[in-house]
């Protein structure tokens, strides 16, 4: 179907005729500024009173119809296509990364070479957040303070990037889980219930804030947001001595029984990833998560058509010029071959006047 977008415009139709009624003619000028010294010749060369009145007349009606096509372009015709019902699934979700200097600890084993937390945590995070299509998505990046990297949006590959550009220590080298679920829930609590989802990863222990992690948590349960919490960390590190490189345990710092409490005042989970199979196995636990059904959407596909008419109206004006331009050019070869007296045009700057 094919209709208007500013249909109100079609009242500029009849403003040339409204014009040309009700606007007083011009008055005639007596001694005009262009002066021709062989106007009499002129007025006295036989001229075609019939074809005269045809090209005015066809003058006429191409100006009409550029003017139509003029505010019929300006009305914005459009193609609108059928109805198209669309289902929304998902849920709002957030990401809260611990970017403190712990997360640089080399003791995960990525094909048999230490590779630091940050990295394989990014790795797994990316391939989660793009595979959850219908979610909207943000993250959080929190050290010593939280920071809202990406507000929730569709926009996966923006949120992959995000991550992609979080570097350790950017957010100052403690931990303030408290401050995370803090600002996470903030941004979550506006959005529908029973689709609000915090994911939170640490390796360490809350130390820095000014909101304690239980107390964040209260208040995510009291805003309806499920808090699943990941301790990262595979309990064991390598490091150099002077026998060889030897596993020492890591764990010291990361404060398993408070993520535990927060995940369970806010109906949601913990989960241990000790490893990078580990890391993947507990998203996958969380994918597995039901979807809400959103808000249901009708749809109407559109493709604006106004550049038809524009397109058309040039096009008649440009034939107007060219016609006006051939016109002319005929009537000076006519007088060149003698229709009419030419010996007040010849070598002087009067033909250009006359071609003017």
């Amino acid at each position: 179907m094919i209709d208007l977008a500013l249909p109100w415009m079609l009242v500029l139709l009849p403003l040339p005729l409204l014009a040309w009624w009700l606007l007083p003619t011009a008055p005639e000028r007596h001694g005009g500024s262009l002066r021709v010294p062989f106007f009499g010749a002129l007025v006295s060369l036989p001229g075609d009173t019939e074809g005269s009145t045809s090209r005015r007349r066809t003058a006429v009606a191409l100006k009409s119809l550029a003017w139509v096509l003029l505010v019929l372009a300006a009305a914005q015709p459009r193609f609108v296509g059928e109805p198209q019902r669309i289902t929304s699934q998902g849920r709002d979700l957030m990401l809260a990364l611990d970017l403190s200097g712990s997360m640089a600890m080399e003791d995960f084993d990525v094909q048999g070479q230490p590779v630091d937390r940050l990295r394989v945590v990014n790795a797994v995070a990316r391939d989660f957040v793009r595979t959850r299509e219908g979610d909207r998505i943000g993250l959080v990046l929190f050290g010593s303070r939280a920071y809202l990297q990406a507000p929730l949006t569709f926009d996966r590959e923006t949120v992959v990037e995000m991550l992609d550009e979080a570097e350790l220590g950017l957010a100052g080298e403690e931990t303030a889980i408290g401050d995370a679920i803090g600002l996470a829930v903030k941004h979550l609590r506006d959005r529908p219930a029973d689709e609000r989802v915090l994911v939170l990863l640490s390796d360490g222990a809350s130390n820095a804030g000014t909101l304690e992690p239980l107390r964040a948590a209260e208040i995510a349960a009291e805003e309806g947001v499920r808090i699943y919490t990941i301790g990262i960390g595979s309990g064991q590190r390598v490091v150099q001595t002077p026998f060889g490189p030897r596993r020492v345990g890591s764990d010291a710092e990361l404060d398993e029984e408070t993520l535990q409490r927060v995940a369970g005042l806010t109906q949601g989970a913990y989960f241990r990833a000790r490893d990078t199979q580990g890391l993947l196995d507990v998203y996958r636990r969380i994918d597995a998560l039901e979807p809400t059904e959103g808000e249901a959407a009708t749809v109407r596909p559109t493709r604006s058509l106004f550049y038809w008419p524009l397109a058309a109206a040039l096009a008649v004006v440009a034939g107007m010029l060219l016609m006006k331009v051939a016109e002319e050019s005929f009537s000076i070869r006519r007088m060149r071959a003698g229709d009419g007296p030419t010996d007040d045009v010849q070598g002087t700057g009067t033909e250009r006047m006359v071609r003017a």
